[in-house]
């Protein structure tokens, strides 16, 4: 059965150019929406599976168009933006309002080829066409309790990796977790390195950690949480003065980036897998799944966020499948073992 894609766009030529590189791929039922007053008046009639959103719209604005959406008719979304400073920031905010992944606009500021920009369209299409976006208890974030756990050694490092959904996950999780955390946590989240900083910051204001974009060599430090730079992988390695996190060029041989599998690798190599806490949360993939059970069978500590919460079970459900799982929660537990097993 087709997939029912609405896309929305001011631009006649770009509505017609995003249909046709999902018409192409042969599996997309395609209506188009001219802005978001359009979009909302079709949405009722035309039912999508998932709706493209242009971030800049006369009439009514992406975010603006995007609440609504969420509020009335909850439908998976996938924001469609130009690579500008402006538009990062304000897709970023779409991404944490519930929105369900980001896809380069073609012809923007940046030269782009038009056939990833298709391959990335459809695949991410395909993968938002499966996205719970109604999930139970998404948003709520009860006060953090202890789980009596048996399990006491000392936790040197907690990893995080997320893909699809991640951003408003992230800013769920991460203001959860107290100030004297008594680890570091680094974030291997896929998102383009226009993002990262922006992300960085907001998490910042939100959080009694100090949270960092990993832009330079930084040393690890307990109350600190450091978020890996899109478009390039995030990787920990040891000095004689102790552990550090550093930003690297991607390495093509991994799919996503930053990538969790390598950040997890980077970091087995240099501390002991048994004093490691590592966190798989929602995404397509299974990105951060063998790095992950690998540390988990030499005496680590993993999560995987479960089918219930997570936006697409690809990431953690890899793990879970691996028998790489110590514990399958909710996002709204996750924090609380967190805060549990590093002591």
């Amino acid at each position: 059965m087709a997939t029912s894609v609405l896309v929305v766009d001011d631009s006649a030529l770009m509505r017609r150019a995003l249909k046709g590189m999902l018409v192409d791929a042969g599996d997309f039922e395609v209506h188009t929406a001219r802005n978001g007053v359009d979009a909302l008046d079709q949405l009722d009639r035309v039912h999508p599976d998932v709706v493209t959103l242009d971030v800049n719209m006369p009439e009514m604005d992406g975010l603006t168009c995007l609440a609504e959406i969420m509020a009335k008719h909850p439908t998976p979304v996938v924001m469609v933006s130009s690579l500008t400073d402006h538009n990062a920031l304000v897709t970023l905010e779409a991404l944490q309002l519930g929105a369900v992944d980001y896809v380069p606009k073609p012809g923007g500021t940046v030269s782009l080829n038009i056939d990833e920009v298709a391959a990335e369209l459809v695949n991410k299409v395909r993968g938002a066409a499966k996205a719970r976006i109604k999930r139970a208890r998404r948003g709520v974030a009860p006060p953090v309790r202890e789980h009596l756990s048996s399990e006491r050694n000392q936790v040197d490092l907690v990893l995080i990796g997320s893909s699809t959904g991640g951003p408003a996950l992230l800013s769920e999780l991460l203001p959860q977790l107290p100030g004297t955390l008594a680890a570091p946590v680094v974030v291997a989240q896929h998102i383009p390195a226009s993002f990262t900083a922006p992300l960085a910051r907001r998490l910042d204001d939100a959080c009694s950690l100090r949270v960092h974009e990993v832009d330079r060599v930084m040393t690890l430090r307990r109350g600190n949480v450091y978020i890996g730079r899109g478009g390039a992988d995030v990787l920990v390695a040891r000095r004689a003065d102790g552990m550090i996190v550093k930003s690297s060029p991607a390495d093509p041989q991994y799919r996503w980036h930053p990538s969790v599998d390598r950040l997890v690798q980077s970091a087995s190599r240099c501390a002991d897998p048994q004093r490691l806490v590592c966190v798989l949360l929602t995404g397509m993939g299974d990105d951060g799944a063998a790095a992950m059970a690998a540390v988990r069978i030499a005496g680590g500590r993993t999560i995987a966020e479960s089918q219930e919460t997570a936006v697409v079970w690809g990431m953690p459900g890899e793990l879970v499948r691996r028998g790489g799982a110590t514990e399958v929660l909710p996002a709204y537990e996750i924090a609380g073992r967190l805060v549990d097993w590093v002591r």
